[in-house]
């Protein structure tokens, strides 16, 4: 009998959901072999997991093998081969969309696979893509997965120095890449970025180009060719390489607290099965759904909830290369009612944009279709999440507010639609397999609820990150060692009477822009370089549509600053700084140029006061006796933008 997603455990009631989260929690073992059985495994696992959070080390379905492909794919092929898997709808709506049948899908990520080979690309290299929101992306994602290349997006929006960062930490024998890509009425030589960025970036030995807008691009002879020629006569079917479940799948950059990017590392097994449970059950998923996640897949939210627990369960998913506001404000809504979209899933930046905008842009489109709202990248906002629900919802659609991060694989706190509860401005519930705690600074938990502290995990689950690329000191450093025996997210939270969970925030120097996190060390890394530049403190402060904006405090080198327009002269070279080391999703949203930084005598800058400037708060500083010079304080105020 073909595979139908009956087979895999689905939640349906409130009881489902306290009984399936009672087994997983303390029967994990069990739990969690159950939910694997239904999976295409070439040898099944001598042992589920493994764990020891104080050192790191985790495992999941130890001993299996398979190739995730094969369950994202192959497997659907009987009873899904003419069930459409991916509709590409481009940039410019004036452009033909694109709809791909699993069976279809099948065969170009076969031929992309059949192309890597022929180049040189073998189980265990790392290959990097930057590449525009095109099926192509996609397709070569899988590809990599196929035949057991380790993939790295990056975003193609970072700058060629981040992407040399990016290929050299990987050293990636392999990058693919496309012509230029069109985002809103932007345009980027794509190609052009990388060919700058590969100058330091000795590992490379191929790039691959796929022809997206037609441009003329230069090819470096030897090392560059194009994917349509390569194509051009490759067999439609590529056996899938036999993996080992803890096998690498993918690398993904992640800010960290530190200048340098460090490169999440997940395992094969364990991915695919917590991106396929929390899919299932978050968005209880059912097989006529049409769902649009409009995360880019530079993004691990692209990685997880466009591409690979979409096509694991089966689904349709819509991929959108363009902008919530281009050509208009309603093109979020005319793409939902063009292809009868489902269950929508954005980030809370988007969804702030959009409420700027007149009410008529959402007010113009039935979205009679939609039947499940999600929320994803940082906590939603009151008025956010009653903007939604109203108006795009129209009071009938329940909104999934869901907090994980890049290390986690996947959901871990969130409502599932119609099943738990839904509450604006709450995460919701954990997801079963997700023991959440909450810490005092000392790390003791925090027992019963209407209580806040440092949110950490205590129990391992499926979706774990594995390492951090080459250093797994650095991966027990930042996430294992701060709380002994837990996952130390990073995150303050409330847990409120009712038992759920609110996500209140970074607590470590992490900014949260539009749902992308920076390190304040690695945007200060790139302010510094500047040659006005002698030092620099960021922090983030409340923005009406990011979430969090970036301040920047600049001390400038005696004499650059004379008068205003060399201010507004520094402050540009400032942000050309950024773009070129990081990109322009990096960008300061406020520059204040000072004389100095609240430090403490023994130098530390104390960024805690630099927040409350930066968020207006200046009557609760607290005591600034104690600092080096307690005047620079008052003048930081006198400044502020």
């Amino acid at each position: 009998m073909p595979e139908t997603p009956a087979k895999h455990p689905r939640i349906r009631s409130i009881e489902g959901y306290h009984e399936a989260y009672h087994l997983s929690i303390h029967h994990p073992e069990e739990f969690w072999a159950s939910v694997a059985a239904p999976f295409t495994w070439r040898r099944k696992w001598d042992k589920v997991m493994s764990s020891d959070m104080a050192s790191g080390h985790n495992t999941w379905f130890e001993g299996a093998r398979l190739n995730i492909t094969e369950n994202c794919l192959d497997r659907h092929l009987a009873s899904r081969g003419n069930k459409l898997a991916l509709i590409y709808e481009p940039n410019d709506p004036k452009t033909r969309h694109l709809r791909l049948t699993y069976r279809e899908l099948h065969q170009e990520v076969c031929k992309f696979a059949n192309v890597l080979h022929n180049n040189g690309v073998e189980k265990g290299d790392r290959v990097c893509l930057y590449m525009p929101m095109i099926p192509q992306l996609a397709i070569a994602v899988l590809a990599c997965a196929r035949i057991g290349a380790v993939h790295s997006v990056i975003f193609a929006g970072f700058s060629a120095t981040a992407i040399a960062d990016r290929v050299n930490d990987a050293q990636a024998t392999v990058v693919l890449t496309a012509d230029g890509l069109n985002r809103g009425a932007k345009q980027i030589p794509v190609k052009r970025v990388v060919d700058e960025a590969l100058e330091t970036c000795s590992s490379v030995r191929r790039v691959i180009v796929v022809e997206h807008l037609g441009w003329p691009v230069h090819m470096e002879e030897g090392r560059d060719v194009w994917y349509h020629e390569e194509a051009a006569d490759v067999p439609k079917t590529c056996p899938a390489e036999e993996m080992d479940a803890e096998d690498p799948l993918f690398i993904l950059y992640t800010s960290g607290s530190t200048g340098k990017p460090k490169g999440v590392v997940h395992s094969t097994a364990g991915y695919m099965v917590w991106a396929d449970y929390t899919f299932r059950n978050v968005f209880q998923v059912e097989e006529n759904d049409v769902y649009w996640c409009t995360a880019d897949v530079g993004w691990v939210t692209g990685h997880s909830y466009l591409l690979y627990g979409p096509l694991l369960a089966g689904s349709t998913s819509l991929m959108f290369e363009g902008i919530p506001t281009y050509p208009d404000a309603g093109r979020f809504w005319e793409v939902i009612d063009k292809h009868s979209v489902s269950i929508f899933y954005t980030a809370p930046t988007a969804i702030r944009s959009l409420m700027a905008a007149p009410l008529d842009n959402v007010l113009s489109y039935s979205l009679d279709s939609l039947r499940v709202l999600g929320s994803v990248g940082e906590p939603i906002n009151e008025e956010a999440w009653y903007w939604y629900y109203q108006h795009v919802g129209k009071e009938r659609c329940p909104v999934v507010d869901t907090w994980w991060q890049t290390e986690t694989g996947g959901i871990m706190i969130s409502a599932m639609a119609g099943i738990t509860p839904s509450v604006p401005a709450r995460a919701g519930l954990p997801l079963p397999g997700v023991l959440p705690v909450l810490l005092n600074q000392d790390g003791s938990e925090i027992e019963g609820n209407d209580q806040e502290g440092y949110l950490a995990i205590k129990q391992s689950w499926p979706g774990i990150l594995r390492t951090t690329y080459g250093d797994h000191e650095r991966a027990r450093q930042t996430y294992f060692a701060p709380y002994p025996g837990y996952y130390f997210t990073g995150d303050g939270a409330r847990r409120d009477e009712n038992g759920l969970y609110r996500i209140i925030g970074r607590v470590d120097d992490v900014i949260n822009v539009s749902g992308h996190r920076f390190g304040t060390a690695e945007i200060e890394n790139a302010i510094n370089q500047n040659p006005h530049v002698v030092e620099s403190a960021v922090v983030g402060y409340p923005h009406d549509v990011k979430g969090q904006g970036i301040y920047a405090y600049v001390i400038c080198h005696e004499g650059a600053v004379g008068k205003e327009a060399d201010k507004v002269h520094i402050e540009a070279s400032i942000i050309e700084t950024i773009v070129a080391e990081i990109g322009k999703i990096a960008k300061p949203d406020k520059i204040q140029i000072v004389t100095g930084l609240p430090k403490t005598r023994s130098g530390k800058i104390m960024r805690r006061i630099l927040r409350k400037v930066a968020e207006g708060e200046t009557s609760s500083l607290g005591d600034t006796s104690t600092l080096l010079d307690p005047a620079v304080v008052d003048e930081i105020i006198a400044g502020k933008k």
